[in-house]
């Protein structure tokens, strides 16, 4: 190869980057996160059991899923490490809902995002539906991981 040849590269923050990270059981808290059956899940629950007669002890976690909301436990031994969702939280401003249930959002870079659903969970359904009727100016969180996004939360900052 050359010296002449310039390779120029497009960065982008979460190019290969896993969609996990390993971290020992024993150091998951409440309210953490972590991978349980393939999901990425809320910790509400842990409790560790004291070493047996085979050596480990062993958590038990139970964890509610950040998308779906169901409910999901599992026991690892606490020497050995899980999987950790990288949960992420973003701000965009609400443009428009579509007919068949998508919105359209406006991100920091002044571009627009036109692929997530809106949230399955009725009382957020509702609120973002007659707040923007009343023609109101308003910012929705979105959450994301494992390849998965989600509305997650809504803020009214006032009248267009």
């Amino acid at each position: 190869m050359s010296d002449s040849e310039e390779h120029h590269f497009e960065s982008k923050a979460d190019a290969g980057a896993s969609k996990t990270y390993p971290q020992q059981a024993g150091t998951v808290r409440k309210n953490g996160y972590i991978v349980i059956k393939g999901r990425p899940c809320k910790v509400v629950e842990v409790s560790t059991s004291k070493t047996g007669k085979h050596g480990h002890a062993k958590c038990h976690f139970v964890g509610i899923d950040i998308f779906t909301g169901k409910k999901f436990d599992d026991i690892v031994p606490s020497s050995h490490n899980c999987d950790i969702p990288h949960v992420n939280r973003t701000d965009y401003q609400l443009i428009d809902i579509s007919e068949d249930g998508f919105v359209s959002l406006l991100t920091e870079n002044g571009n627009t995002k036109d692929d997530l659903r809106l949230p399955t969970d009725d009382s957020l359904l509702t609120q973002i539906k007659d707040g923007f009727g009343e023609g109101k100016d308003l910012v929705v969180t979105v959450m994301s991981a494992m390849g998965e996004e989600q509305i997650c939360s809504l803020k009214d900052i006032g009248p267009k």
